[in-house]
């Protein structure tokens, strides 16, 4: 399968996969003006050939620059591999994780690292596994960050942590942390205001602008968005109305 590179000069006419069907909607347009910024920080997109039935991405960028919340400075950093539809079980998700480590050699960096998840937005650490990624640090409720070394004596990767505290911070009602990281978070704030108006919650929310807000404030290990709810972490995913008030009750309960 053909793979193509997304650049500043092409991203206009090639887009980045996500919302591509909806490109002047919010959440496309937040989306390709952060990716204008992260370019020139070394962002890389490479995507299967859509004329060729490709159904696929991967993002990364040097780790110094990531929108993850960790330490990997030394490292390039996967924001997302997504690989869908008839492009499944193809082979194509390892071809473009291939690509991201052929460029991470050639900066000379000192491997790559991924943050997974077994709960939606994140690839599964099973995949990471099956291609030489090992587990370095974990986080709740269900993140791991997996790295691939190329040079053994590099430290190690780490999540920034501290999340309770980034939690506590925001003890009323809901508090949305968002970014225009990913063109499906403008959605989901709204459906989360939508939500917390029906049921009379207060309702907040914190911009995440930089790779430093991400880390310093974000409330999971997720980074890019993220759900509070009194103090506590209700979701880093995006959540529907219908589901809304069913967490509440969980955490609550709990």
């Amino acid at each position: 399968m053909k793979i193509i590179e997304v650049t500043s000069e092409n991203v206009d006419k090639k887009g980045f996969f996500c919302k591509m069907s909806d490109r002047k909607c919010p959440g496309y347009q937040q989306k390709l003006k952060w990716l204008q910024e992260r370019f020139k920080e070394g962002m890389c997109i490479k995507m299967l050939d859509l004329e060729e039935g490709g159904r696929g991405y991967i993002e990364y960028i040097p780790g110094k620059y990531a929108w993850r919340p960790i330490k990997a400075k030394e490292y390039m950093a996967i924001h997302c591999l997504w690989v869908v539809g008839k492009s499944k079980g193809n082979g194509y998700a390892r071809q473009l994780l291939r690509e991201c480590e052929k460029d991470a050699q050639k900066q000379g960096l000192a491997g790559v690292v991924a943050v997974t998840s077994e709960k939606p937005w994140l690839a599964e650490k099973a995949f990471f596994e099956k291609h030489g990624y090992e587990v370095v640090d974990k986080a709740p409720p269900s993140f791991s960050l997996m790295v691939k070394k190329f040079d053994k004596s590099a430290a190690e990767p780490k999540f920034s942590g501290d999340w309770e505290t980034k939690q506590r911070k925001h003890p009323d009602g809901i508090t949305v942390f968002r970014s225009s990281q990913c063109p499906y978070i403008d959605d989901a704030v709204i459906h989360v205001r939508e939500s917390a108006e029906k049921l009379g919650l207060l309702f907040k929310v914190v911009e995440l602008e930089s790779a430093k807000d991400i880390r310093d404030k974000s409330p999971s290990a997720y980074g890019t968005f993220g759900i509070v709810y009194k103090g506590k972490l209700l979701s880093y995913y995006y959540v529907l109305p219908k589901d809304f008030s069913k967490l509440i009750k969980e955490m609550e309960d709990n």
